[in-house]
């Protein structure tokens, strides 16, 4: 009898263990994180008055603490202050904040000695690339609503400041347009390992909507607003280019092709000076490549057929 009592006590212990066992494994289900207006202070804002002067173009450069000789490449080359058959071109850069006081402080004085940079107070790394990019959206939104047009691009690119103004005069639309290098067939990534990997929990469908790649997409300054505004009745997903997608879809704007010709190299392209002359971005550009290729093409005196 006694034995058979401990049997039984010895299965109901095993069967409790088996129970909570389960249960601590069973998946946790918080809540999904959803963008919020409201997320993270300005810590620096560029000088601009765009009520006084309004850009025809802006350019948002996301980068970091860490791409400073990256930013000073720009600022020689295609970043510079430029006026295009008589349109003036802004360039701005998008961080967040580190933990490193040297490179705080290094951001402060280059935000004091070039009134370019937008940051606010969220951590700086690749996973809040959609913050980072919402936070030039909302700037926009905010305090440039008066420019014709803005770029979203790398601080790894090179961009054709002059072909790009000429293409958007030719296009001749200032309202609900987007464009960049197009992506209307992709699925997400559910490979655990991979950098661009997102699971069903994040995003349930088996499909993304048309959005554009991420390294350089160019829009109207009225999609901005309007991306902003729907931000926050969207599921937020890591990856900034596809999460502007899904807002573009909710406002039923499709992106579309700004030239018959491939105008952005999203894998990059092989530097040549009539071929860059007829681009608008090419990614995988370092800081050296840029300065040098710049010069050739401020330089060079060599016909190219017309395209």
């Amino acid at each position: 009898m006694a034995q058979q009592k401990l049997r039984l006590l010895y299965v109901g212990l095993l069967s409790v263990g088996a129970l909570c066992l389960y249960f601590s494994m069973a998946p946790y289900k918080e809540e999904p994180f959803v963008f919020k207006k409201t997320y993270g202070t300005f810590l620096q804002l560029p000088d601009i008055d765009c009520r006084q002067d309004p850009p025809f173009l802006v350019l948002l450069v996301t980068s970091s603490h860490m791409q400073a000789s990256a930013r000073t490449a720009i600022r020689k080359t295609w970043g510079r202050e430029w006026t295009v058959s008589g349109r003036q071109v802004r360039t701005f850069f998008l961080l967040g904040t580190t933990g490193n006081q040297e490179q705080t402080n290094a951001v402060a004085q280059e935000s004091y000695e070039h009134g370019d940079i937008i940051q606010k107070n969220f951590k700086d790394v690749y996973f809040n690339l959609t913050l980072k990019t919402m936070m030039g959206l909302e700037w926009v939104h905010h305090f440039c609503p008066q420019a014709a047009f803005v770029m979203k691009t790398d601080s790894d690119m090179f961009v054709n400041v002059h072909y790009l103004t000429e293409l958007l005069l030719k296009k001749n639309r200032t309202t609900r347009f987007f464009t960049g290098f197009l992506k209307l067939n992709e699925y997400p990534i559910r490979r655990k390992f991979n950098k661009w990997f997102v699971s069903k929990y994040e995003y349930p469908w088996d499909k993304y909507p048309p959005f554009c790649s991420g390294t350089g997409y160019v829009f109207s300054s009225d999609v901005a607003s309007q991306v902003y505004d729907v931000s926050e009745s969207v599921p937020f997903i890591k990856l900034e280019d596809v999460f502007v997608g899904l807002c573009l879809a909710k406002l039923r704007i499709r992106p579309e092709e700004l030239h018959s010709q491939q105008t952005f190299f999203p894998e990059g392209l092989r530097f040549s000076t009539c071929r860059f002359k007829k681009i608008v971005a090419c990614h995988f550009v370092t800081p050296k490549e840029l300065l040098t290729y710049w010069h050739v093409l401020e330089t060079s005196q060599e016909d190219c057929p017309e395209v």
